[in-house]
């Protein structure tokens, strides 16, 4: 069954009026076009935009083009001929997310620079680079400041890289297919129809490839993430003493309300998490939402 096919049989099963506003907009279609003008005396504006907002009619050159002439006629002939719908609805499966030779040089690269936690030699390297940029601000401000603007650059290019490589979109399409398949089970189920309930199954055994496809969506700008965020982490590391190391820069003690006197950075705060570790996720959730709320930037998924 085309996706047309099951648009038609769906839009008549919601309202038995769209059988024959379909049979009008097939009958004026002239070379597969037709154009409001010529059925508005027949069907409503609201049948009309139905149409158009399911995807029945497309733009065309002069007016609106059937989407597939043969999927509608076969969509009225199946709805005419059977009961309830057992499978299919307006939820489509939506096209699979490919990942560039980019993306997969950064997941190899960041594979690698998980290393820079086990392995000293490549921590160095790594915090030795970063200390280019961030080794001059220790000089001039306290170590928490520092964190704070590293805070700041991880919180803006994750919230960019997130809304640039994620399609929200089309995370929306898979949350609705998925919905879809479970508002007509339960249909299916209170009019007790195992017809429809063996279809819906098989249906749902093929939609779990939407599982994969979300992950993916999500794992993408994480990759990204992480391939930035590791040397920032691995030089946060270095600079207050990797395990119990020295540590490289002469960063004093301060004072927090939660412990109530001056303590070192590496003091466990939350069990064996360390202090500086909870200030920089605390200004790093902060400051995303303040650069999520003023760049207008939508980050739950968009429903179709």
């Amino acid at each position: 069954m085309s996706t047309v096919e099951r648009k038609v049989r769906s839009l008549v099963a919601e309202d038995d009026g769209m059988r024959e506003a379909i049979k009008v907009v097939l009958d004026h279609a002239s070379d597969g076009e037709v154009k409001w003008v010529d059925v508005r005396e027949e069907i409503s504006s609201g049948q009309w935009g139905r149409l158009i907002e399911k995807g029945i009619l497309e733009d065309g050159e002069s007016g609106f083009a059937l989407a597939d002439r043969a999927g509608i006629e076969d969509g009225l002939e199946s709805a005419d001929d059977s009961g309830p719908i057992t499978s299919g609805g307006d939820a489509d499966a939506p096209e699979g997310t490919s990942w560039s030779k980019w993306d997969k040089a950064a997941g190899l690269a960041t594979v690698g620079l998980f290393a820079g936690y086990a392995w000293a030699p490549v921590r160095q390297v790594i915090a030795g680079a970063v200390d280019v940029v961030f080794g001059p601000l220790m000089n001039v401000v306290p170590f928490h400041v520092v964190i704070m603007v590293v805070a700041l650059a991880t919180g803006l290019y994750s919230t960019l890289l997130r809304a640039g490589l994620m399609d929200m979109e089309k995370m929306g399409q898979y949350q609705d297919r998925m919905k879809n398949i479970q508002e007509r089970r339960k249909e299916a189920k209170k009019r007790d129809d195992q017809e429809a309930l063996d279809a819906i199954q098989d249906e749902q055994m093929e939609a779990m490839g939407d599982q994969l496809g979300m992950f993916k969506e999500q794992f993408r700008p994480m990759v990204w993430i992480m391939f930035l965020t590791i040397p920032a982490f691995l030089w946060m590391f270095w600079v207050v003493g990797y395990r119990g190391s020295e540590a490289n820069y002469q960063l004093g003690e301060l004072v927090i309300p939660i412990a109530g006197q001056a303590v070192e950075w590496t003091e466990p705060i939350l069990g064996p998490i360390q202090i500086w570790i909870v200030w920089y996720f605390l200004c790093s959730m902060a400051f995303t939402q303040i650069i999520q709320k003023s760049l207008n930037i939508q980050m739950s998924p968009t429903s179709a």
